[in-house]
């Protein structure tokens, strides 16, 4: 008999204070908080797993988890919520709670993931660790022509970390575009699954593209070599925002 019900969490959070989502030794990170908060009001350990991992100083504005609460804790009802929120920091927050199935997985029943990266062009204090600030304008245009021919691939070792524990490497993008902001630009895109460091690497090659430091057409070499080191450098955390994790049987509905 089943004495659990399962949950997942819609949270946001603002990660510059933060060592990612994930849980590690000797570093804050936002999975430990948010555990550390649902176990001390269920009184007893509760630990979420999270639809994918955020590096340090990364923000999401949607992300999910999962977790598994005893049956006699009233998880939906508004106070409980709003009792969470009050124990945590004001740079994180849990939207809502949603009951699913005892089956549901956060990380691998997520069918797409989407994200964006903001540069600005002059200093502004009110976008200070959550925008890289770049010097000269890139060409829009060159990038979003880059960006087309990056999607007719699958295999993105070329943007990837070394030695991280994946089974493949191939991913399917389904959106890459650079478009104009207030301020600046922001780069949206969203894929399958994304390996770890990808955005941030391909973010830094298509702005080398859009300096003219390399051409369009060099994006098929270097996808093809799947060499990290033929790629551009990874550019400044601040800048990137978990967006939208989508799941077959949630609503984006509050």
């Amino acid at each position: 008999m089943n004495t659990t019900q399962r949950y997942f969490l819609e949270l946001a959070y603002n990660g510059t204070a933060y060592h990612g989502w994930q849980i590690q030794q000797n570093a804050l990170s936002v999975q430990e908080l948010i555990n550390k908060a649902l176990s001390t009001i269920c009184r007893q350990e509760i630990e979420t797993l999270g639809c994918g991992r955020t590096d340090t100083g990364v923000h999401a504005r949607q992300l999910f988890a999962h977790a598994d609460f005893p049956l006699d804790i009233d998880v939906m009802n508004p106070r409980f919520l709003l009792s969470i929120n009050a124990m945590l920091p004001y740079d994180i927050v849990i939207k809502r709670f949603i009951k699913v199935a005892p089956e549901a997985h956060a990380r691998f029943d997520a069918s797409l993931r989407s994200y964006e990266y903001h540069i600005h062009f002059s200093k502004d204090p009110f976008l200070h660790n959550l925008s890289w600030l770049l010097r000269d304008r890139p060409d829009l245009g060159l990038m979003n022509n880059a960006a087309e021919l990056m999607m007719e691939y699958r295999d993105f070792s070329c943007f990837s970390k070394s030695n991280t524990q994946t089974f493949t490497n191939n991913c399917v993008i389904s959106r890459g575009v650079w478009l104009p902001a207030d301020k600046g630009i922001v780069f949206h895109i969203s894929a399958d699954r994304f390996l770890r460091n990808m955005v941030r690497a391909i973010v830094g090659t298509l702005v080398r593209i859009g300096k003219k430091e390399m051409n369009v057409e060099d994006i098929h070499g270097i996808i093809e070599s799947k060499d990290r080191s033929n790629a551009g450098e990874s550019v400044p955390a601040c800048g990137l925002f978990l967006t939208e994790v989508k799941y077959p049987y949630i609503s984006d509905e509050i």
